[in-house]
């Protein structure tokens, strides 16, 4: 189930019906942005998809932004969540092996998550290809880009998993990495559908060269 912050949704659903309901709407969501993109994605034809009364829709979701917004939210969690499993079954304790393993999630949701290639993680491309819709490198938080967002989640993860050093350094070494992965990882899939295999990994190349010069070896 999605695990959306609670300013995301007007109202939180309690019961196992409307969770329910709220999580069709997201799986309606992911796939018309696929089929339609996000011009042609509607709060009324989610709805319909979804089977739920429009009023239904708007008790949890003030617009299609909202949507999107809980939609990208729930592509965080899912790709950390998986993530920290691969991690823990893989027996990966040393920071190299997570890069490789963090690009290699990422593109496997790229390849096969609904919607996930029009909008992974709030930035919203008009097509897979881009460029991004222009407004919604803020989609998660109006204060804060969608990549510091995501490099903030990783820390925690970094620090809980791979015991990595706490601090500004690491804060700061994070969002360069993920600014750098995702510049590297557009350009991949820009040059292929699939995502080019030599661009990805280059990708893995660049972002481990630049975190060996701030995480400690393990």
């Amino acid at each position: 189930m999605t695990n959306v912050s609670a300013g995301t949704l007007r109202r939180r659903p309690a019961q196992r019906r409307s969770v329910e309901r709220v999580e069709r709407m997201l799986d309606e969501c992911a796939r018309l942005l696929d089929e339609v993109g996000y011009d042609g994605l509607t709060t009324k034809e989610v709805a319909r998809r979804a089977g739920v009364p429009i009023g239904t829709f708007y008790q949890f979701f003030p617009d299609k932004q909202g949507l999107v917004r809980a939609l990208a939210l729930r592509n965080l969690d899912a790709f950390l969540d998986r993530l920290t499993e691969r991690l823990g079954a893989a027996g990966i304790s040393d920071w190299t092996g997570a890069v490789d393993l963090a690009v290699d999630e990422f593109v496997a949701m790229k390849r096969s998550t609904p919607g996930f290639a029009i909008m992974d993680f709030g930035e919203i491309l008009p097509t897979p290809a881009g460029p991004p819709l222009k407004g919604t490198e803020r989609l998660l938080d109006a204060a804060l880009e969608n990549n510091v967002i995501v490099a903030d989640r990783l820390r925690s993860l970094t620090i809980e998993l791979l015991g990595a050093p706490s601090g500004p350094g690491l804060d700061r070494a994070l969002v360069v990495a993920v600014e750098a992965a995702d510049a590297v990882l557009k350009l991949a899939f820009r040059a292929h559908p699939g995502g080019d295999p030599e661009l990805i990994a280059e990708c893995k190349r660049l972002v481990r060269g630049y975190l060996a010069d701030h995480l400690p070896d393990r």
